[in-house]
């Protein structure tokens, strides 16, 4: 009996290796099929992006000239400007400050209309100064406030001293002003004009960077500003009036905790409306100082003419006139002119 098991147990091993190897094999060769089948599937797919690059993209040579995507200046404009609709509008390098402010401002007219009053003629009157604000808000914040075209040459070696551009004088009104050199813009400033940092530009008239808006504020948009800030002021304070009567007809003697109890989005928008009528109404009284004597933010800021006089201030009357009521200035720069 024990001579036999031992060939039985060979056969077994020898029948057990078999079934491996033939597994083995098996596996083998299902893997191949498998990798051959994926590499097929790659080369199938890449052909087919190919051809469909092909139609996206089509040879230039077969493509009429009219038709071909020519380079125009705000494809390579060196200043950190955002522009829309192929260069028609400009803004500054963070437009998502316009959508904050718009919002807020959405939300206030919004609990306004559903929680303050019922009134059609009160709810008339916030819709549309609600729309008039953000017309106003948009072209201040997407058209060219005045941007200087740069030089491309570099200034002579007659105009530099020490490695340093001399600066040039000029005379207005009899005081001597300073023409100062942009090495950013390799330009000469006009006057009154200064290099924006935060979109790197020189703006002619520049009054200042606006960061709720995220534009510069300059010679073609800054009485569009002027009247944002006015329409803008009206619109907190007629929020803020109607919004305490309401606080006050709510109000049965129960003190603040009532009152949030009883109406908390009309308290809570009595308070964004105060906060927003003296922040824009303080903006107001300062630029309409600024309109009444002709100086910028910017110059009064410096206090470019706290010794001596300001030579472009003509009295208040001609001072309003020459800011508001002058002609519109064109824009110096076509940014979609062609390259």
């Amino acid at each position: 009996m024990t001579s036999l098991q031992q060939p039985i147990q060979e056969i077994e091993t020898s029948l057990v290796d078999t079934v491996i190897e033939t597994t083995e094999s098996q596996n083998s060769s299902i893997e191949e099929v498998e990798t051959d089948f994926v590499a097929k599937i790659k080369k199938i797919s890449f052909t087919l992006w190919r051809k469909v690059i092909e139609i996206r993209k089509p040879n230039k040579e077969n493509v009429p000239q009219d038709q071909i995507e020519r380079v125009r200046l705000y494809h390579v404009w060196p200043g950190k400007n955002v522009f829309y609709f192929k260069g028609l509008l400009i803004s500054g390098p963070d437009p998502r400050r316009l959508p904050l402010t718009t919002v807020s401002i959405s939300l206030s007219s919004l609990v306004f209309v559903v929680y303050v009053t019922k009134d059609v003629s009160k709810i008339s009157f916030c819709v549309l100064w609600t729309l008039i604000v953000f017309a106003n808000l948009l072209m201040v914040s997407v058209i060219d406030p005045g941007i200087i075209p740069r030089n491309n040459e570099s200034p002579s070696p007659e105009s530099t001293q020490n490695g340093r551009v001399r600066s040039k004088r000029v005379f207005v009104n009899g005081s001597e002003l300073k023409l100062k050199y942009c090495r950013i813009c390799k330009i000469y400033r006009p006057i009154r004009s200064c290099h924006c940092i935060v979109c790197d530009n020189c703006v002619d008239k520049f009054d200042h960077h606006c960061p709720w808006i995220g534009q510069c504020i300059g010679l073609r948009n800054y009485r569009l500003y002027v009247l944002l800030l006015v329409i803008a002021n009206v619109y907190f304070v007629y929020i803020f009036g109607f919004s305490c009567l309401k606080i006050q007809q709510k109000n049965g003697g129960n003190g603040l905790i009532g009152l949030v109890r009883d109406c908390p989005e009309t308290l809570v928008l009595a308070c964004f409306s105060f906060v927003g009528a003296c922040f824009v109404g303080g903006l107001a009284c300062y630029h309409v100082y600024l309109l009444a004597t002709n100086q910028t933010a910017y110059e009064n800021f410096g206090q470019q003419y706290g010794s001596t006089k300001n030579p472009f201030d003509k009295g208040v009357v001609t001072n309003i006139k020459e800011v508001l009521f002058s002609p519109w200035t064109p824009s110096r720069i076509n940014f979609r002119s062609e390259i």
